[in-house]
């Protein structure tokens, strides 16, 4: 009966300890997701978000490519 009971207590420390880890890696999975889609803008011809680092900017606005400015912006 004794092995039974540290058989149950370590069983639900086990299960606790597991929630917890899962919680915070949601935690991090959420406040990464937060991040990355701060930085994106959508283009101005075909509305595909793009990182700010990567974006092409114009007079009227921000594109994609080069391609989609020059159709834009002459």
């Amino acid at each position: 009966m004794k092995f039974l009971l540290v058989f149950l207590v370590v069983l639900v420390i086990a299960w606790r300890w597991r929630t917890w880890r899962e919680s915070v890696q949601i935690g991090k999975n959420k406040t990464r997701a937060a991040t990355s889609s701060a930085n994106m803008v959508p283009c101005r011809l075909c509305g595909l978000h793009v990182p700010m680092t990567e974006v092409e900017v114009g007079t009227l606005g921000n594109y994609c490519c080069k391609d989609h400015r020059l159709k834009l912006e002459p």
